[in-house]
């Protein structure tokens, strides 16, 4: 990568130098950082094996699970580009604690919930903590490591270790429901933020307080654009037709007003002119698209499994490594590509191993056939997301202009779980809750086809420059 590191200080203030850590080493405090990103990582696959369990607990009918699924997700998409400018105001490090703590509380709630209203309203104020955390994540990453060559490698690693979160959740979640039951899934979010809070402390990634003003009305409006739609495709998901029609009719009058107080407002939501770049918008469409494979695959596939392979929520687990290892082992080396060779290699490499992993899996659904062959398409999906995302990471941090940083990481994180709950919908209901091999192979088609559309477009539009 060629481009200058991103800023997170606000505009007219020197550049900083790399920032004063105290007596944490760099490596130390980045791996507090990504470990509250693989907190939150962790939340959005542990829960599918713990659905049995809760349904059981609760009472719970199949629309209640989705919602207990779906609420977070909801509210961490919508809360994102919000969270971002709020990161730049006040400071990322400062942002990052509070939505740690916060985690941390609200999954002990989650913990205790005596019922599925209760459940699914906490769920929801997780993905608020959630979405505070992540843009803040990654302004921290760009702080810490100014230096271009130092910050991809640093991006490497934290897209490693947060994606070890993807590898161990099923696995993990299975394992503590057979243990103690679907509650334990949310107790063990409780130390994992104390260490974080413990790791990211002090002065070590203090971030100064931006000069940029926050417009809270468009804010608020550019919530509601997202979560309304967002809202409507879960409704239709699950075939709830008159939620789902009001929220697609409130739809158009929220992006309008979006739209009309972005243009009155001196602090717009999109500022910094990070979203002017064809190269960008392409690479926001690729996170869309890498998202809505991968939420996908993680909903059809477990039904498939235990359809076709009669597996239990551990084996499953297991049945999953082909696709999560790479989210270990490659980013290092997406790392050093990108250093090298800038992000356009590994994000067209990705995409094109994620549409022949796409069709591998809907080839092996549609004949039925045995997990071996089945394993061969989840390592090239595997492998495809491994690629795309730390390049797509990497590279907008680096086009993010001086002080947008928390925003650039918002926009983004907030277009791939908008990709995810698509994803999740529309491939859910091709498979429908007892899949059959032809259901299964349109949903993991239709992920080949989005993801091979991505690719052509950030082919045609990336202009040669880091995204």
């Amino acid at each position: 990568m060629t481009d200058a590191p991103p800023r997170t200080e606000p505009r007219g203030r020197p550049a900083a130098t790399a920032p004063t850590t105290g007596k944490l080493p760099r490596p130390v405090i980045l791996l507090g950082i990504s470990l509250g990103y693989f907190m939150v990582l962790l939340d959005l696959t542990v829960l599918s094996v713990a659905e049995p369990d809760l349904a059981a607990s609760l009472h719970a009918s199949t629309t209640g699970l989705q919602w207990a699924t779906t609420a977070y997700t909801v509210f961490f998409a919508a809360l994102l580009l919000s969270a971002g400018a709020v990161a730049d105001r006040y400071g990322a490090h400062r942002v990052f604690r509070t939505g740690t703590a916060a985690f941390g509380v609200v999954s002990l709630a989650c913990a205790a919930a005596p019922g599925l209203g209760t459940l699914i309203a906490a769920r929801a104020l997780l993905g608020v903590a959630a979405a505070a955390v992540v843009p803040a994540s990654m302004a921290l990453v760009a702080r810490l490591y100014p230096d271009p060559a130092e910050r991809t490698r640093a991006v490497a690693a934290w897209a490693a270790i947060s994606g070890a979160a993807v590898a161990t959740g099923p696995i993990a979640g299975g394992l503590l429901v057979e243990l103690a039951g679907w509650r334990a899934i949310f107790v063990v979010n409780a130390p994992l933020a104390l260490a974080v809070l413990l790791l990211v402390t002090g002065r070590t990634v203090a971030c100064p307080r931006g000069d940029r003003r926050i417009d809270w009305r468009a804010q608020g409006a550019a919530c509601l654009a997202l979560a309304l739609p967002t809202d409507a495709v879960i409704a239709a998901g699950s075939s709830s037709w008159a939620h789902a029609v009001l929220s697609g009719a409130l739809t158009l009058p929220a992006v309008a007003l979006f739209a009309w107080l972005e243009r009155r407002s001196d602090a717009p939501v999109l500022g910094g002119g990070l979203l002017r770049s064809r190269g960008v918008r392409a690479g926001l469409a690729v996170g869309a698209a890498v998202n809505f494979t991968l939420a996908g695959d993680l909903f059809v596939l477990p039904l498939l499994l235990r359809h076709t392979h009669a597996l239990g929520p551990i084996a499953t687990g297991l049945a999953f490594l082909p696709l999560t290892i790479p989210f270990v082992a490659n980013p290092p080396l997406t790392g050093r590509i990108v250093a090298r060779r800038g992000p356009r290699t590994p994000i067209l490499t990705g995409t094109a191993l994620l549409t022949a992993g796409g069709a591998a899996l809907a080839v092996a659904a549609g004949q039925d056939a045995p997990y071996p062959v089945l394993a061969g398409g989840l390592l090239l999906t595997g492998f495809g997301i491994s690629f795309a995302l730390p390049a797509l990471v990497a590279a907008i941090a680096a086009a993010a202009p001086p002080g947008t940083a928390g925003s650039a990481g918002g926009i983004l994180n907030a277009v791939r779980q908008t990709g995810a709950t698509l994803g999740v919908a529309a491939m859910g209901a091709l498979a429908g809750a007892d899949p059959t091999p032809g259901g299964a192979a349109a949903a993991l088609a239709l992920s080949a086809v989005a993801c091979a559309a991505a690719g052509v477009l950030f082919a045609r539009r990336h202009d040669g420059q880091a995204a």
